[in-house]
């Protein structure tokens, strides 16, 4: 089973960059983070003629996260549990039934600048929630995986100008210090299962030529519970799509599981 995530900066915007690549890839499943689109705009009929099963958590203009399947979803649940008055959609999982069932919850986490201000401060509660959510996945002990655009740069490796980066939210402290709390839950980050060199990047701005520069970072990220880790077999970011016409700022990160 092929299951990728993919933050596409908008479905209309970029939907010849998004069919293109489903083409050429053929993910089983896609889970879509930035679509800025209500459910209803949302361009299902494209996805659907490719065989995709459609499940999509809306919200007019920004954010707004969706699922796409070739196989049968179940149990489709919208917005990360914690705070019932959080009407940013951010947050959608459902369970994948393939050879395996697997759980799998796609996110869009918050960006959290400026900093400080209520904007970190909501970026730091839904990681917090996101923590809760995690332990509620690894008590369930089957395979389950949370991937999507974490606006997160674990470690310096994963900047090529790291120095940049340490007063933004995407790498201060506090939120690395809350990414690594995800990891110590037991959850396997499946990039760096896989691959453990530095200069490999999931985003590039799109100012100042920063992909031909190669001056980009990765925030796009697996984890998996200890069931599903089992399962993987590969994890690459297929970083070429940033160079074509009409780009997402992000690019797609995939996995392969035996499932």
């Amino acid at each position: 089973m092929k299951i990728a995530t993919f933050n596409i900066n908008g479905v209309k915007a970029r939907v010849q960059a998004l069919t293109d690549w489903l083409d050429e890839a053929a993910p089983d499943v896609a889970l879509l983070q930035e679509i800025k689109s209500v459910d209803e705009g949302f361009p299902r009929e494209l996805f659907e003629e490719r065989g995709y099963n459609v499940e999509t958590h809306g919200q007019k203009g920004f954010n707004g996260v969706a699922i796409l399947s070739k196989l049968p979803l179940e149990d489709v649940t919208r917005g990360l549990p914690g705070d019932e008055e959080d009407e940013q959609a951010r947050w959608i999982e459902a369970t994948v039934v393939g050879e395996k069932a697997i759980r799998v919850c796609g996110l869009y986490l918050p960006n959290g600048n400026p900093v400080p201000g209520p904007k970190y401060s909501y970026k730091l509660d839904w990681m917090a929630r996101l923590e809760a959510r995690a332990k509620a996945l690894l008590e369930g002990e089957e395979p389950a995986l949370m991937a999507g655009d974490y606006n997160i740069i674990p470690q310096p490796e994963d900047a090529a100008r790291p120095e940049a980066w340490k007063e933004d939210a995407l790498f201060r402290m506090e939120s690395r210090t809350a990414w690594r709390r995800l990891l110590n839950l037991g959850l396997t980050e499946a990039f760096r299962a896989r691959n453990a060199a530095p200069g490999n990047y999931s985003f590039w701005d799109y100012q100042a030529g920063a992909y031909n520069r190669n001056d980009g970072i990765r925030i796009d990220h697996f984890l998996l519970t200890p069931e599903c880790a089992d399962l993987l077999t590969d994890c690459q970011i297929d970083a070429h799509v940033r160079g074509r016409e009409k780009p997402s700022d992000h690019v797609p990160v995939w996995v392969t599981l035996n499932a």
